[in-house]
């Protein structure tokens, strides 16, 4: 199939990658958009995997205050390089991070930073909830660490489902915003305000 010059251009437009890596994705995906829009973000986590390890010690501190001024929430994004922090792009995404804090209440950016008292504490409820069901002593395991994965979506910042684009998680703008910029993007640290709410983090 032939790859003309409005699909490649249509393939950016959406997704911010190069013109070739776009006429390539397409190529491989005999021109079908969606495939190949999948076969970027294969590449985008590929390229972000592959930076990970390199420090990123600039970048912003954005905030977001709830209308009524009753929530409001802080953010450290970092990247490589002051040009990538100063770019509109990546002040938008620490202002959609800040407003997913706001919104959503994480309590971690990651999984492994929730603490094994709370998750112990999570299993435990799961397992009685499950033996309540009357489900079998042998399955109860396995249905407490299922809700405890869809406990993760909603405590854990990075698989939260983004509240402007619900079909993506946090850390799919993350690693998009990696592979758009070819630098190590990441989220240092959160606050999260509530009036009349102590240490909301």
């Amino acid at each position: 199939m032939e790859i003309t010059v409005e699909m490649v251009k249509s393939l950016r437009d959406v997704t911010g990658a190069g013109m070739m890596e776009c006429k390539k994705a397409l190529q491989e995906a005999n021109g079908d958009i969606e495939k190949a829009k999948q076969i970027l973000r294969a590449h985008g986590a590929a390229v972000a995997e592959k930076r990970a390890g390199r420090e990123a010690k600039q970048g912003v501190v954005e905030s977001y205050i709830h209308t009524g001024g009753r929530i409001g929430a802080m953010v450290e994004v970092n990247c490589e390089t002051d040009f990538v922090a100063r770019t509109d792009e990546f002040k938008q995404l620490a202002r959609d991070i800040a407003m997913q804090i706001a919104a959503m209440t994480p309590l971690v950016i990651t999984r492994e930073e929730a603490p094994a008292a709370l998750v112990e504490r999570e299993l435990n409820v799961y397992r009685e909830q499950a033996r309540g069901e009357g489900k079998p002593e042998e399955v109860v395991e396995k249905v407490a660490q299922d809700r405890l994965e869809k406990y993760y979506q909603e405590v854990v910042l990075l698989e939260q489902a983004f509240i402007k684009e619900p079909q993506r998680m946090i850390k799919e703008l993350i690693t998009d915003m990696t592979a758009k910029t070819g630098e190590n993007v990441s989220i240092r640290r959160f606050q999260r305000f509530e009036l009349g709410v102590d240490g909301t983090k």
